[in-house]
């Protein structure tokens, strides 16, 4: 050490030499303090040895406990932030709906008690814009597969009590528009909710043709409940495509001889659960006894998990009272 410092002395001020020997010095100290072995580059290879003049370096074992160790850490660390991004995407969706349900209530109280017309629906069998089907009386046109930009969004009764397009959109959503060719394009969709059947302020179908039951007036809605009557629902991307979310009512069933099917499918992509917004304006997070695997429009139900959410889902919309 002292013949490291006699060395540095006897060198020119400010050289490369002095500077390579003041660092070895300094590693030959460090080194010292540790009580690891240290070799001293000798002086005559200062130059040469520039990059590797401090002998302090990791062994390989060493290294391997580094590298373990990180991956230990990611491995503990990765699932719990899917699992936040999940949780963050899952409540970013909600305060959506609860948005959507805010622009309905202000609907109503600018419409004299009145609720949204929803009359833009395509007919479950005939895959056709259904009777009573319309572009303008309804809160927001549209098919969401082919829907490129927000301008159907932008005509929907309801735009004017909010203005952003974002609240249309689950942000976990990442399916994207594609033409009626069916060419895939880039574009994310622009919505994923549907309003539910049971809300429909303007019903325009001739009047012997029999339409889901449904409430005109925010304050007539008794059963089933404001509390328990969902308005808004987040939509299986595969399956969305008009703004009407259709689920046989309760009653019909035995009343007209029809089968129990998914007229439309519920989202799936919240760890395999939906979001709503009910009639009195709360909202909620739903998980699903079964996944909700999309395979056709009127798709039947899949097993006993299956049927126990669509009761569940059926039970928050209108039920058949009226006799025909």
């Amino acid at each position: 050490m002292r013949a490291l410092f006699d060395l540095f002395n006897a060198t020119p001020p400010n050289s490369l030499e002095r500077r390579v020997i003041w660092t070895q010095a300094q590693c030959v100290k460090r080194s010292m303090t540790l009580g690891r072995p240290m070799t001293v580059v000798p002086h005559d290879t200062a130059h040469s040895a520039l990059g590797r003049h401090c002998g302090l370096a990791f062994t390989l074992i060493e290294l391997l406990v580094v590298i373990a160790i990180i991956a230990i850490l990611a491995a503990l660390l990765l699932p719990g932030l899917s699992k936040a991004k999940a949780q963050a995407l899952s409540v970013a969706c909600l305060n959506n709906l609860k948005q959507l349900q805010v622009c309905c209530h202000l609907y109503a109280l600018d419409h004299n008690d009145l609720l949204p017309p929803n009359n833009f629906v395509y007919d479950v069998n005939t895959g056709q814009p259904s009777v009573g089907f319309s572009t303008n009386v309804t809160w927001c046109p549209g098919l969401a597969p082919y829907d490129a930009t927000s301008a159907n969004i932008e005509r929907g009764l309801l735009f004017p009590y909010n203005r952003s397009v974002a609240i249309y959109h689950c942000p976990a959503d990442k399916s994207t528009v594609h033409t009626t060719n069916g060419i895939q394009l880039p574009n994310l969709r622009t919505r994923s909710y549907n309003m539910s059947q049971s809300i429909n302020g303007l019903p325009i179908a001739p009047e012997l043709y029999i339409l889901p039951p449904s409430f005109q007036k925010e304050s007539s809605i008794d059963n089933p409940s404001p509390s328990q009557l969902f308005v808004f629902i987040d939509v299986h991307e595969d399956g969305i495509l008009d703004s009407l979310f259709g689920i046989l009512p309760p009653g019909w069933a035995p009343m007209f001889g029809m089968a129990e099917i998914w007229w439309d499918l519920p989202a799936n992509r919240h760890s395999q659960g939906c979001s709503f917004s009910f009639a009195d304006g709360h909202v909620e997070h739903w998980r699903w006894t079964a996944p909700k695997v999309f395979k056709e429009i009127g798709q039947d139900i899949a097993g006993d998990g299956d049927m126990k959410d669509f009761r569940r889902v059926q039970a928050g919309v209108r039920p058949e009272t009226r006799s025909f």
